[in-house]
């Protein structure tokens, strides 16, 4: 679902700013409403991290570098507004730069560090805001800094390999396509006006293909614009909520791939919800920013029907076993933790082993689709070799039986 960033009045007059998500503005609008907020801005957030006034993105790198850089000053004893007037002179990426010196302009007017972190949701997202004042409050804002900085590690790590379950596969279906296409397109026609100089029938074979290849550069313009059409459609279908809700499922179920994408989507979940209750983050709150962090629409409406469960007084076990989509060793190794008091280790310790079993996924799901893309390859571009090759052999042994 679309995510909107916005900026709110209360009737207080209190201007609050943060993250949504909607079908549309005007349903972010409501939203705001029903929470007794007025909008004051209101945009669509975008797929990169894009700063007001332009000038470029902020990575994940650059918020790495600056968590451990910033724990470390914080762990020696320096003070805040130091350590952002040194991090904001040294940052490479002039976006950030800018983020930088904002905050440290609010946090010398007398705001809070999160609150001033919270002004540029485009950067700090919620779990990143909410760490960091679980940190103010408990007095541990180095160490907490520091479990951010992992966190994002690994949650890069995880983004990577899901890019990898998914853009091998596509990438290889692209290149077999293309060259088939130009196969199609220049190649065939010239062993056509080749064959005519022959004369004579052509195999069945022969012909098939010749006809396909009259049929797509007759046809070139037309199926380009389709393959162009149905592309952009799928995008802007893939944006709505039906659609998302749509490709989400198809995901988590898909074969092969989704056992792979079930565990990426169990180890983010455990990582992301150890790391806040380790951080002193209550348990309700941590459930609520997993869901909006979990990236899948199934996930988060477990998760918000596991919330929804925890505060009417039951565990955390039960109502993520009754969701049906987080695998029963997760969930018993759940209950162990909150039996023994333990429960943020022992997500840790889920999020662990997933993360070793996504590596050990993607790999066998690379292994089982590279000879499946293979034979695709060479058995269509080898039938079109054959095709072609077939009137020449008829033709030497024609010439030979004279």
């Amino acid at each position: 679902m679309p995510q909107f960033i916005y900026e709110a009045k209360t009737r207080s007059g209190e201007v609050k700013t943060g993250t949504l998500e909607a079908d549309d503005e005007a349903a972010a609008g409501v939203k705001l409403r029903q929470q007794q907020l007025t909008p004051v801005t209101l945009k669509k957030k975008g797929f990169q991290l894009k700063l007001p006034g332009g000038g470029g993105s902020v990575s994940e790198k650059d918020l790495i570098i600056f968590t451990r850089q910033f724990s470390t000053m914080i762990d020696a004893g320096l003070p805040l507004v130091q350590c952002l007037e040194i991090l904001s002179s040294q940052a490479e990426n002039p976006a950030f730069q800018r983020v930088l010196k904002a905050v440290k302009g609010d946090v010398e007017g007398g705001n809070t560090f999160s609150d001033s972190l919270e002004k540029h949701p485009q950067v700090f997202d919620v779990l990143f805001c909410n760490l960091v004042r679980a940190g103010e409050i408990g007095g541990i804002l180095d160490s907490i800094l520091q479990r951010i900085a992992a966190y994002i590690e690994k949650n890069a790590k995880l983004k990577r390999q899901v890019k990898s379950a998914l853009t091998y596969p596509i990438g290889v279906l692209c290149i077999a396509v293309a060259v088939i296409g130009i196969m199609m397109v220049f190649v065939i026609p010239t062993f056509e006006s080749m064959f005519k100089e022959f004369g004579g029938t052509l195999p069945d074979l022969t012909q098939m293909v010749i006809d396909a290849s009259h049929f797509i550069v007759g046809n070139l313009a037309v199926i380009l614009g389709s393959i162009f059409g149905l592309g952009y459609g799928f995008s802007r279908w893939s944006k709505t909520q039906q659609g998302s809700i749509a490709i989400d499922k198809f995901v988590l179920n898909a074969p092969a791939l989704g056992p792979t994408m079930r565990k990426i989507a169990v180890a983010r979940f455990t990582r992301t919800l150890g790391t806040l209750l380790s951080s002193g983050v209550p348990i309700l709150d941590a459930m609520e920013i997993v869901a909006k962090s979990a990236g899948n629409w199934v996930v988060e409406q477990a998760v918000l029907q596991a919330r929804a469960k925890i505060a009417e007084g039951k565990n955390m076990a039960e109502p993520l076993g009754e969701t049906g989509v987080f695998p029963s060793m997760v969930v018993q190794m759940i209950a162990v933790g909150e039996q023994t008091g333990a429960l943020d280790t022992m997500l840790n310790k889920i999020a662990d082993f997933y993360e070793e079993e996504v590596d050990v996924a993607v790999a066998g799901l690379t292994a089982l689709i590279e000879p499946i893309m293979m034979v695709f390859i060479g058995g269509s571009v080898g039938t079109m070799i054959i095709a072609m090759y077939l009137p020449i052999f008829t033709l030497a042994g024609n010439v030979k039986a004279g």
